[in-house]
């Protein structure tokens, strides 16, 4: 990378642990100061993670999920304000990320736009006002209202909380009758090692149920002007609970449809105002129309990053801090080839073996194959992304290519449970 890093030149707030590897690999000795959680870093051990990850000089504690102080943090930790990028390392960081960067005068995402993209229901109310399509939806505060939203739309409809990643706290909704019995799930949702424990307010979206294809747009933006566009296609848990079980870059459609998809994303990143950074949007196309789905302020997850990087053959998060840094990369316009990832996903149980690894590795285009479980694991019902068991990664000249490279991979895995 060519940014030129010295110690302290990077304030990562919220410890992604992907982000954190992708920095360990990529970055200087002591380029990266970490703002964290002081629970979450008493709970995740995080204080070690200087020794593990070189990159990382030192962890800053901070409150910053339910709101950042940024003047007290600044006046307790002098040495922040002399960095050259800020950056939210996970979701609930980015509205304080875009506060410290406002306040230190660096490229950020812009206070106003990540608090939009921090809120599903001002994201909705955002993309109605921009002319963008949206299921009709509205902010309920009870299983009743809920409910009777569900029978006016013929007894289906989406439950979310207004604030989580990951799909955490989503329910397909198929029957009113199981609103009451599932409102804790959205409206209580169960707590991650990513979030404080002071706990995350949210409230309770109901929206109406889309059908049809899902995509993700992601776009980097560099003061305003999208400079780089990526379509992926998405593949989601059949049920209740909408995990997303697979990617493929690009997605396999007409040029005109990418291009329509690319549009909306840019109109939605246009009317927040979002400044400088990366754009995450997803979509269904619902009776041809794009239609928005969610949308964060921040590097998607689920490996889509990794995918980009190897379809279009660039650096895509390097590419993303070089924006940052107020720089304005070359970037390819079009991929390359193709790349995919397929989730795994153990059933229920305690894991008592774990075969095939080496299968998986041997299936040509495979470049990587990451379990999450080991023997002697407890895993769960999958509910949202981080119940899942690993994933494999592939390579391919073409979307189809690739996507079926990891899934033949994946077929070779076999979980064993009790």
């Amino acid at each position: 990378m060519d940014l030129d890093l010295g110690r302290d030149d990077i304030v990562v707030v919220g410890a992604s642990l992907g982000v954190l590897r992708w920095l360990g690999e990529q970055l200087p000795p002591g380029s990266v100061v970490l703002v964290e959680e002081p629970d979450v870093i008493r709970r995740r051990g995080l204080a070690g993670l200087v020794a593990e990850v070189p990159a990382v000089s030192r962890v800053v504690p901070a409150e910053y999920q339910t709101g950042l102080a940024v003047d007290a943090l600044l006046d307790r930790e002098p040495g922040l304000a002399a960095a050259r990028l800020v950056l939210p390392g996970l979701e609930y960081a980015v509205g304080a990320a875009a506060r410290l960067a406002e306040r230190l005068g660096l490229p950020g995402a812009g206070v106003e736009a990540a608090d939009i993209f921090s809120d599903k229901h001002r994201m909705r109310l955002l993309a109605d006002a921009a002319g963008l399509a949206n299921p009709a939806y509205e902010l309920v505060d009870s299983p009743a209202q809920a409910t009777a939203l569900a029978d006016r739309w013929g007894g289906r409809c989406v439950l979310k909380p207004t604030r989580r990643s990951g799909s955490l706290g989503v329910q397909l909704i198929a029957d009113p009758a199981e609103i009451a019995r599932g409102w804790a799930v959205t409206a209580e949702p169960e707590p991650t090692v990513e979030a404080t424990e002071r706990g995350l307010p949210t409230g309770v979206l109901v929206e109406q149920t889309l059908v049809g294809p899902e995509y993700s747009v992601e776009l980097l933006v560099a003061d305003g002007e999208p400079i780089f566009a990526n379509v992926t296609d998405k593949r989601l848990l059949g049920g209740r609970f909408p995990v997303e079980t697979g990617h493929t870059v690009p997605a396999a459609l007409p040029e005109t449809d990418r291009r329509a998809l690319r549009d909306v994303a840019i109109r939605l990143a246009g009317a927040a105002g979002f400044r400088t950074g990366v754009l995450h949007s997803e979509w269904i196309v619902a009776d041809g129309v794009p239609t928005l789905v969610e949308c964060a302020a921040r590097l998607p997850g689920d490996m889509i990053t990794a995918l980009i990087s190897v379809a279009y053959e660039f650096d895509f998060v390097g590419a993303y801090l070089r924006v940052l840094g107020g720089q304005r990369p070359a970037l390819p316009a079009a991929p390359t080839a193709a790349a995919a990832v397929e989730f795994l996903l153990a059933p229920p149980g305690t894991v008592t073996a774990v075969d095939g690894v080496r299968q998986a590795q041997r299936v040509p285009g495979v470049l990587q194959v990451q379990l999450a479980v080991a023997v002697g694991d407890t895993i769960g019902e999958v509910r949202s992304s981080p119940g899942r068991s690993g994933h494999l990664l592939a390579w391919g000249a073409v979307p189809a290519e690739a996507a079926s490279a990891a899934r033949k991979a994946a077929e070779q895995i076999r979980f064993t449970v009790r």
